[in-house]
């Protein structure tokens, strides 16, 4: 006969499981101070090759646990290409990336959410909007758009309701890039120490890969740009179901409150004073739909909003003007 577990008895087990948790990585950390030196890739290179075949899969523990106590990975991932090579280490070092960044959700989600609520409330806030409003997309764009400090990232990510394998698969294809672009440039590095004929053209490769990564946050902004424009028949939709969204008006104070008028409930934060205002825009923790007399202000505002990891943002197209055009109220006053 099967007995129930007493919720005494699942709070203990709980318990047990943080307190393993911590020690280890504790543990870690003792660890890392103690052998900091093989944090440099030479030595962490001639130290790894001394395990033969078993190096692969302790390359890859030594990666997952440096990303759960917050160590640079491209550090490992460029001694990952320089020991295993460019496609071998860079597969290695996104295997530990992932499984890393895996077990950072994990601790977060089930383990340690208020530890880690109270140590990225900012980010936290703006996450749960974000995956709230697009799911695992915003989650690829936070990974493909560096917005977000990765290690911290892993964590805050654990305390939103997204799936944890909608969020482990994004993980790994957008991190695929980066990790592939660094792992050639480790291997470029030990090709020229070597003095390889092919230093020249393995250095090429590398340099090409690591400037289409670095061109990648240009073109997700871009592409995302013309995704999150909303047609003022769309925002009227909107406000109309009642959808939890914060219309931000960015024009001065006094077109604000001038004839032109402003939509029922919204906000008004004018664009000169958005930088200095950005806590406040923070706090909102809601989706933000941008509106100027036309478009653009707005449009400066989201470039600004977006560039400090603030979202999920719409863009309103023909603003207050093309409000008033298609009869909808307004506000004075």
């Amino acid at each position: 006969m099967n007995r129930p577990i007493p919720a005494s008895s699942s709070s203990g087990n709980r318990t047990v499981i943080r307190v393993i948790v911590a020690a280890v990585m504790i543990v870690a950390l003792v660890a890392t101070w103690r052998y900091r030196e093989l944090l440099d890739p030479l030595q962490l290179e001639s130290w790894l090759r001394d395990w033969g075949v078993a190096g692969m899969a302790l390359f890859v523990l030594i990666y997952v646990l440096a990303t759960v106590i917050f160590l640079p990975g491209s550090v490992l991932t460029l001694a990952g290409g320089a020991l295993f090579g460019p496609w071998l280490g860079g597969s290695l070092s996104l295997t530990g990336a992932t499984l890393g960044a895996g077990a950072a959700f994990l601790i977060a989600r089930y383990l340690a959410g208020d530890w880690v609520a109270k140590r990225s409330a900012g980010i936290a806030a703006r996450l749960l909007a974000g995956v709230e409003q697009e799911g695992w997309r915003f989650v690829a764009f936070v990974r493909l758009v560096p917005v977000f400090p990765f290690n911290l990232l892993n964590y805050a990510l654990g305390l939103t309701r997204i799936r944890f394998d909608h969020y482990l698969l994004t993980s790994l294809i957008c991190m695929a890039p980066g990790g592939l672009a660094y792992a050639w440039l480790g291997y470029a590095g030990r090709e020229a120490a070597s003095g390889s004929a092919d230093a020249v053209q393995t250095g090429l490769w590398a340099l090409a890969l690591l400037a289409v990564v670095m061109m990648i946050p240009r073109w997700v902004r871009k592409a995302r740009g013309t995704s999150n424009r909303l047609e003022i028949a769309g925002l009227r939709t909107m406000l109309e179901k009642g959808e939890d969204l914060v219309v931000l008006d960015v024009r001065d104070a006094a077109d604000f409150s001038g004839e032109n008028g402003h939509l029922p409930g919204s906000l008004n934060i004018p664009l000169p004073e958005l930088e200095a205002r950005l806590e406040e825009v923070r706090r909102l923790g809601r989706p933000l739909a941008l509106i100027c007399h036309t478009d653009r202000r707005s449009t400066e505002a989201v470039r600004r909003l977006e560039a400090h990891g603030i979202g999920p943002l719409h863009l309103v197209m023909g603003g207050i003007k093309q409000w008033r055009q298609e009869g909808y109220p307004v506000e004075h006053g």
